[in-house]
């Protein structure tokens, strides 16, 4: 029977600081308004309160993620629950939270099935992923209840790809950070 050590799993040591570093980063972003920027949409408002899920999702898995996204979930809901007519209880619920959660997710799920072809390229899919994500489940379950019509999908093209390449480009330079990873012509190392 083997026990697990302080710096395995998702709720290693590494882990739990990480969270917590992480979680502080989403904070600022989110009481300081620094994680949102002005842009005419429905929503008058683009984010970058993504990227620490992202970035926690791609180092430390998808329950850091997770963790580090209830700042975005939580401040996602009290900041746009007021701003739209919603049919019931459970629909902003679903739009403005839980469709948060899946950021780390699947952030971690494509960074992890491209890693061992190239780190590089991993990271920035999981950045653009994660970011989509993001949208995607926001305006769908937004267009599925009700509150929003697929005619919003032009008007805010471009604001989902300028989040997928800010997020892409975003996740790259902090985690190759973290990990020391040299970028340049001969691809990446570890």
């Amino acid at each position: 029977m083997s026990m697990q050590s302080s710096n395995e799993g998702p709720f290693s040591t590494r882990n739990i600081v990480l969270s917590g570093v992480l979680l502080a980063v989403a904070l600022v972003l989110s009481l300081t308004g620094l994680g949102y920027f002005p842009v005419p949409n429905i929503a008058q408002q683009a984010t970058i309160m993504h990227v620490p899920a992202i970035v926690g999702a791609v180092l430390g898995g998808p329950v850091v993620g997770l963790i580090v996204n209830l700042v975005f979930a939580f401040d996602s809901y009290t900041r746009f629950v007021a701003a739209f007519q919603w049919p019931n209880a459970i629909a902003p619920i679903l739009t403005l939270f839980v469709s948060r959660l899946s950021i780390g997710v699947v952030a971690w799920l494509v960074y992890k099935a491209l890693k061992g072809i190239n780190e590089i390229l991993a990271l920035s899919a999981a950045g653009a992923a994660g970011a989509l994500a993001n949208t995607a489940f926001v305006l769908g379950f937004a267009i599925a209840f009700g509150v929003l019509t697929i005619d919003v999908l032009p008007a805010v093209t471009p604001q989902v790809i300028f989040e997928a390449v800010l997020g892409a480009i975003v996740t790259v330079a902090v985690v190759a950070a973290y990990k020391r990873l040299t970028v340049g012509r001969g691809g990446s190392s570890v």
